[in-house]
């Protein structure tokens, strides 16, 4: 199984840009049927608080993933803003496209950015997401989306691991300035759930913020898998199930969980 992490400098809050600059950069990748293409969260317009200009009211974001996962015939997860008619706060989300273009399952980035203003023009989801990524020979990988501040919450990567995950994909506008938390924090959540993440950051400037990509692949022992510094492209890494499973069994760790911070604020003891 292979994924593709599409590190780009994200044109503000320009939608057709955005998709233009995707198109090319995934043409550059050796992309092939199974394979599973990551994106950086809000790809399509950068992280704006301005969602009345952001938001996919004519579905064009998602029509634009469906499109390219039937043409790829791979798994797409991308961005979007979603603002529900009525509602006075948007939804940050990661739409997952099968390669058949079908909307497999949408995240809702669960942690709004408060450092960043983001809930100012965003509420928080409520549900932890996994699907599965059906890779080429009828492989299988379960993978719970995550959005850019979501990584410094582990409960939600525990909750993902219990529901089945053996991998994590996060899309991020996380900014220079914290570089280094970036790639600590998701070395973490790979040991300590045992599991895989792949993780896409953007990459260049928008009018507020500096941004260094660092895009990571990291193995369920904490390997680097792949990595990329601060340039536009695509970090392409190859990913065996198999390894992983075979390193739960030898340190079954995660079997040993205890004590789970459920969605509903309550603490249950695992049996």
């Amino acid at each position: 199984m292979r994924v593709h992490l599409v590190q780009m400098n994200i044109v503000w809050e320009n939608r057709h840009e955005n998709f233009i600059k995707v198109d090319r950069l995934v043409q550059s990748a050796p992309i092939n049927p199974g394979d599973l293409v990551v994106l950086p969260e809000m790809f399509d317009s950068g992280f704006s608080l301005n969602t009345h200009a952001t938001h996919d009211g004519k579905g064009e974001t998602l029509a634009f993933l469906e499109d390219l996962a039937a043409r790829c015939r791979c798994t797409v997860q991308g961005g979007r803003t979603v603002l529900q008619q009525g509602e006075k706060k948007a939804t940050n989300r990661a739409p997952i496209v099968s390669p058949e273009g079908r909307l497999l399952a949408e995240y809702s980035k669960i942690h709004p950015f408060s450092f960043g203003r983001e809930p100012e023009a965003f509420r928080g989801g409520s549900d932890v997401t996994t699907y599965n990524w059906a890779g080429p020979n009828d492989e299988q990988l379960p993978v719970c989306p995550a959005i850019c501040y979501d990584v410094r919450f582990p409960e939600l990567f525990r909750i993902g691991l219990l529901r089945g995950a053996e991998a994590f994909a996060v899309g991020a506008n996380f900014p220079h300035a914290r570089q280094d938390h970036w790639r600590a924090l998701l070395i973490a959540r790979a040991i300590e759930n045992q599991a895989f993440v792949f993780a896409v950051n953007r990459t260049g400037d928008d009018p507020h913020l500096h941004y260094a990509g660092g895009s990571i692949v990291v193995g369920p022992t904490g390997e680097i898998l792949g990595e990329l510094g601060d340039e536009e492209t695509v970090l392409s890494a190859d990913i065996d199930p198999d390894a992983l499973r075979s390193w739960r069994q030898q340190f079954p760790a995660w079997r040993d969980v205890r004590l789970i911070e459920d969605p509903d604020g309550t603490k249950k003891e695992r049996r």
